[in-house]
């Protein structure tokens, strides 16, 4: 945990290092104290090389002395163990953890240069953190064989950093591990954006994995009623939870949830023809240029032409959602993922398009009004790192 970042890289240090620079190690990473002092995710990730980018930065405080939340310093976790393996993080876990765990080989996106992203960009189904949560309750065991060693469990599991200066929500104060955020009543838990949750409770021996889309006021009300009617209840009774009943109902419930989708509903007369038609957009966020409407009975086509990357077209059917591959964002690139789509007239000139890409937190909706010789177009997005929604005026080219 002693090892200066800087060894690992001497290539990729600047000439002159800096002092606190200098004493930066392993320890300093994992635990989010790398002295720097502000975000540095976009001073980071926004160049090709992102070793060299996060190894050039002024390092302000004495690492170790400052608690600051910092994705980059896991992903320089990944390119060293990258360096000092010679293999990719990927091949790394498979046999060490993923497989042991029952995953099979996962997404994870990686940097310009081909090194896994470390901080971000992990796909993995709600089933699949459960089960890192289980190994983590467990101890590091799993079917009682060993993964993880229970000392480092018990390490990254403990406060390693005062994250408590400047802290907005409570359980942003309790302390910070490695890698993991403590909470109340002795529990921990590896939290992503949008609500994406891995919450362990050792007293209680219980896991609760999350995937979500939230904002940060409801990731945290999340966490409010898992205290208060979870952990706080199984306190007051001196149990564990039990398979009863109601946690049988409660599994069923569970099952039976689905996200409140459009419904079909028949194309109204006197719409407008749109078969064949194209505009022409105004500035937006997403660099759309140009809009292009092929519809065959039931079926309609947009073509989505852009500045700065490939054509998009996305297939809809009024009568029911479909199934189609696009390229979206995931955490840091555009990928090929599969989304639902829905089509609907709101009225007779307005349409509405909905794409949930089911691998991601994410749901669009285009809304698209009709008038002559132009078209309103409305993006909304239910959460973003970047831009959720924007306007534009189309003209009929």
């Amino acid at each position: 945990m002693d090892d200066p970042v800087i060894s690992f890289f001497p290539e990729q240090c600047p000439k002159s290092v800096s002092n606190n620079l200098a004493r930066m190690t392993i320890h300093h990473l994992l635990s989010m104290n790398t002295g720097h002092r502000t975000n540095i995710y976009s001073a980071v990730t926004g160049e090709k090389d992102w070793v060299r980018s996060f190894l050039s930065l002024g390092v302000e405080c004495e690492p170790g002395s400052h608690y600051s939340y910092n994705t980059p310093a896991t992903y320089m976790l990944s390119a060293i163990l990258q360096k000092a393996t010679d293999q990719h993080l990927m091949d790394f876990l498979m046999p060490r953890l993923f497989e042991p765990l029952g995953i099979e080989r996962p997404i994870w996106e990686t940097c310009p240069m081909g090194i896994a992203a470390g901080g971000m960009g992990l796909s993995l189904t709600t089933g699949q953190v459960a089960k890192f949560g289980q190994m983590l309750l467990d101890k590091g065991k799993v079917d009682g064989k060993t993964v993880v060693s229970e000392a480092y469990v018990a390490m990254a599991t403990r406060e390693q950093s005062d994250n408590r200066l400047g802290a907005t929500e409570i359980d942003s104060a309790q302390g910070y591990g490695y890698q993991f955020h403590l909470g109340r009543r002795g529990c921990f838990r590896g939290g992503g954006a949008f609500g994406q949750l891995c919450f362990v409770a050792p007293d209680q021996r219980l896991v609760i994995a999350a995937t979500a889309a939230l904002s940060k006021r409801q990731s945290q009300t999340l966490l409010d009623l898992i205290y208060e009617d979870i952990i706080d209840e199984l306190n007051a009774s001196r149990t564990v939870l039990p398979l009863n009943a109601e946690s049988v109902d409660l599994r069923r419930r569970l099952a039976g949830m689905v996200y409140p989708v459009p419904a079909p509903q028949p194309i109204p007369d006197h719409i407008p023809s749109i078969d064949g038609l194209w505009y022409t957009l105004g500035d937006n966020p997403e660099k759309l240029r140009r809009l292009g409407f092929v519809q065959s009975g039931q079926q309609l086509e947009i073509h989505l032409l852009y500045d700065d990357r490939e054509q998009r077209v996305l297939v809809f059917d009024f009568r029911a959602p479909i199934h189609i591959r696009d390229v979206f964002v995931k955490d840091l690139a555009n990928h090929l993922q599969e989304a639902v789509t829905y089509v609907s007239w709101i009225d007779t000139s307005t349409l509405k398009l909905t794409l949930l890409y089911i691998e991601t937190p994410y749901c669009v909706n285009y809304t698209i009004q009709f008038n002559d010789g132009g078209l309103d177009l409305h993006f909304h997005m239910n959460v973003s790192m970047t831009f959720k929604e924007y306007k534009v005026l189309g003209v009929l080219v």
